[in-house]
């Protein structure tokens, strides 16, 4: 089976996606994970995990530097790591097939722009991905006709609320990321397991056997 390691991993949002896409997956993350998914895991630091012998490699560096859920902290003086073009250079400097995912408005090429309608789901959620092999796909434009759970930060905002009609629940939550096993501080950091299935899937003939 070939095998994936899944950086900056958290409770395997991401991790979730590409083993349904054929793959045996390592997590490595600097926090303990007691949720996460995958099939291995390691308490370690992102930035000095080795990184060879893996297949592929999936990176999700912090993105509060860049979130627009963030901003509020930014503003009153919080600094957070900038390990986005840190990790490019290291995945580069490996060589092989990898993916960075990170939110709108990071500095990166988003080859793919993906966001839970594209994928029938009940969620406002746009990530961007850049990948080793500049990867393009056609895909239906971001489309949402009527209001969605959209999960930002720790909380509900207001606007949210407003459109909704209602308070969503952790129930909520978890239908529209298709992820059932996270709380709800690990489901603010994680993307859905379709996504990163969906880009995984574009990949496997392109991967040294």
């Amino acid at each position: 089976m070939r095998r994936a390691l899944d950086l900056f991993c958290g409770a395997g949002g991401a991790t979730r996606g590409i083993q349904q896409a054929g793959f045996h997956v390592t997590g490595v993350d600097i926090k303990p994970q007691p949720r996460y998914v995958g099939d291995a895991f390691y308490q370690a630091d992102a930035m000095t995990f080795p990184l060879e012998g893996f297949d592929f490699i999936w990176a999700s560096p912090p993105c509060q530097l860049y979130s627009m859920a963030a901003q509020t902290q930014r503003n009153q003086g919080k600094v957070y790591p900038d390990l986005l073009p840190v990790t490019r250079r290291r995945l580069e400097g490996v060589g092989g097939r990898w993916i960075i995912e990170n939110v709108p408005g990071a500095p990166m090429r988003a080859d793919f722009k993906l966001c839970g309608c594209q994928f029938g789901l009940e969620l406002r959620r746009e990530r961007w991905f850049e990948t080793s092999w500049n990867g393009l796909c056609l895909l239906p434009t971001c489309h949402h006709p009527h209001p969605v759970v959209s999960v930002v930060g720790h909380g509900t905002p207001s606007w949210v609320r407003k459109q909704l009609g209602y308070n969503p629940t952790i129930a909520h939550y978890r239908a529209a990321m298709g992820i059932d096993w996270m709380n709800r501080e690990e489901l603010s950091q994680a993307i859905p397991p379709a996504y990163s299935e969906f880009l995984c899937r574009q990949i496997p003939e392109r991967l040294t056997p």
